[in-house]
């Protein structure tokens, strides 16, 4: 039985393959991506893999990664 999905849900109950970007740091401070079923996107924090996972939806997902790509963020990195 496939766990229900919505915000909060426990991340490592997701049947997922998390994908962490290869900008990551060593010290594991970064989020990883997840394709669900159906096709919305799960995000959670790598330094607590079991903890919760936020769902997006694709047009969410896409918003943020076009925002992102055109230095919207840009302002929020260290």
């Amino acid at each position: 039985m496939q766990p229900t999905t919505y915000n909060g849900v426990p991340a490592g109950q997701l049947p997922v393959t998390w994908q962490k970007s290869s900008f990551s740091n060593p010290s594991g401070n970064c989020v990883e991506l997840a394709q669900l079923p159906g096709g919305g996107v799960a995000m959670r924090n790598s330094r607590d893999p079991e903890g919760p996972a936020l769902i997006y939806t694709p047009a969410e997902i896409e918003a943020f990664i076009l925002g992102a790509r055109d230095g919207e963020f840009d302002h929020l990195a260290l």
